[in-house]
């Protein structure tokens, strides 16, 4: 018998519905390379080979992989991988941006390691479809005067929508909060705006570790009125717009 580890935050989805909106949600087709990370004991896995779309699937618990080779025994269009999704290289697989679209039920331990990957060192993928804790899906989608910095880290790159939200009954064994599905549609970044993004997250970084303070405690208020911003504005209360323009005036 099968025991999911806990020190892997092993969580397996279940339901049916579930699995068949996250397919949806892709936008699948024979004509794509789809990564999925952490194929599990195979269910989503199983609904994307049926796309016809060739599929990466990296596990890192090797108790699952001949299991899933045998599952699997003669299917052309899978691939599986044992490895650690925050080791792969997508260029190993000729993979390049906009060339391939990602699907992930994984650890919420490793979301922002995954997101943070993904958006700012991999070729970016044409779309993200991710399985994330509900709390961090709305947090994805604040607007001023909400924002944060996961936020601006994520909309800088992308532009985010909630699928749907999943109830924690929906996996075994049953986790202790509830989760969303994330769509993550990817802008295509060459590296002078990846450069720029850099610089904008480093900038925010400073600012909302102190966001209770107004930007002229960490901003220049020559800067500040560069970029047409009030030095008497929080950081939650600027948009990506204005983090952009705040980051070219101060260079």
């Amino acid at each position: 018998m099968f025991y999911p580890k806990k020190s892997l935050g092993q969580n397996f989805l279940v339901n049916k519905g579930v699995l068949d909106r996250i397919v949806e949600a892709a936008q699948l087709s024979a004509e794509d390379t789809v990564i999925e990370v952490g194929p599990g004991t195979g269910v989503l896995t199983q609904r994307l080979v049926a796309t016809g779309a060739q599929v990466i699937a990296i596990e890192k618990d090797r108790r699952l992989i001949e299991p899933l080779r045998e599952k699997f025994a003669g299917i052309t269009n899978l691939e599986i991988i044992e490895g650690d999704i925050l080791e792969f290289d997508p260029s190993t697989y000729k993979l390049q941006a906009d060339s391939y679209k990602l699907v992930a039920n994984i650890p919420y331990y490793l979301t922002s390691h995954l997101i943070r990957l993904m958006l700012e060192q991999w070729p970016a993928p044409e779309r993200a479809i991710l399985m994330v804790q509900e709390e961090v899906a709305r947090r994805m989608m604040a607007v001023p005067p909400e924002m944060n910095l996961l936020a601006l880290s994520v909309q800088l790159y992308a532009t985010p929508t909630i699928v749907m939200r999943v109830s924690r009954g929906s996996f075994r064994p049953i986790p202790d909060v509830d989760s969303a599905v994330i769509k993550l549609e990817l802008r295509d970044t060459n590296n002078e705006l990846r450069e720029q993004n850099e610089k904008v997250l480093q900038i925010a970084k400073k600012s909302f570790g102190q966001k209770r303070k107004q930007l002229k405690a960490t901003i220049p208020a020559e800067t500040l009125g560069h970029a047409a911003i009030s030095p008497t504005a929080r950081p939650q209360e600027l948009s990506v717009a204005d983090w952009v323009r705040l980051a070219s005036a101060l260079q």
